[in-house]
């Protein structure tokens, strides 16, 4: 009897991001009981842009979770020697799409063809959003020279705006919300036997890279106890704010308000 060794379609959308969150935060000491009360966050510094990274990743996985069943979607795929990976790879009848996801919650968007800025400031994701993509293309192309080459696509999760002054040449970027019709409105590139095919070729474990960390055990539900536990932290400081406000407010109308009007009946008498 053989044991079925599990593909790359087990894999979870930031499997890769939430194992680095979860070695980063190792070196955090438990929060003190007053530190919770007053609602610190768990997060580590260099944990944060893990967790939002994590959280882009999921939200992208759920809205590629609804495509339909003739299309194929892979998590987490390492490539390379330095622990990179393919955020999403989607396949489907309109072709190959390396996915990348980028969460910037409210922030402002401005593309143009070689350029790429989050608030102002440059980020290299058109560069690296090509060369994932290419390196997709190498990769199946070695199996299947007849492929499309795969198609890089940057998607926005809960942007605040997005200008694009000139389409970047071979990248789309997208709002996330409007991926999957997107994706589903891609004219016809790849036939059912393909479809097939490079869905095999993907699954196979020995198409990617070897990771470059062991798996984490129970790597969802640690992330569940840390997201909540950063949720819960935020209520706390954004109540404490709230009735400090509060406070504040009260002060000026129980103290304030009197202190000015005896200061002014105090003008008003030395006329």
């Amino acid at each position: 009897m053989t044991t079925q060794l599990p593909g790359m379609s087990d894999q979870i959308a930031a499997q890769s991001v939430i194992g680095e969150l979860l070695r980063q935060q190792l070196s955090m000491p438990q929060r003190t009981r007053f530190a919770r009360f007053w609602g610190i966050s768990p997060l580590a510094a260099d944990s944060v842009a893990w967790y939002r990274g994590a959280l882009g990743e999921i939200e992208l996985g759920k809205i590629l979770s609804r495509l339909p069943p003739d299309w194929r979607v892979f998590h987490a795929l390492p490539i390379g020697t330095a622990g990179a990976d393919i955020d999403h790879l989607v396949i489907g009848p309109g072709g190959i799409f390396t996915i990348n996801t980028k969460h910037h919650r409210g922030k402002k968007i401005w593309i143009a063809e070689r350029a790429f800025l989050i608030s102002g400031q440059k980020q290299p994701y058109l560069r690296n959003s090509k060369f994932e993509a290419t390196r997709v293309t190498k990769i199946l192309h070695e199996r299947m020279p007849q492929l499309p080459p795969a198609q890089a696509v940057i998607a926005l999760v809960s942007p605040g705006s997005i200008t694009v002054r000139k389409k970047p040449d071979g990248i789309d970027v997208l709002d996330a919300v409007n991926l999957r019709r997107w994706l589903l409105k891609r004219p016809v590139a790849l036939t059912k036997s393909e479809l097939v095919e490079v869905a095999s070729i993907v699954d196979a474990p020995a198409t990617w890279s070897e990771p470059t960390s062991p798996p984490i055990p129970n790597l969802l539900a640690q992330f569940a106890v840390i997201d909540s536990a950063v949720k819960t932290a935020r209520v706390r400081r954004v109540t404490w704010t709230l009735l400090s406000f509060a406070a504040v407010a009260t002060l000026v109308v129980f103290v304030g308000l009197p202190l000015y009007n005896k200061l002014v009946l105090g003008f008003i008498s030395g006329l």
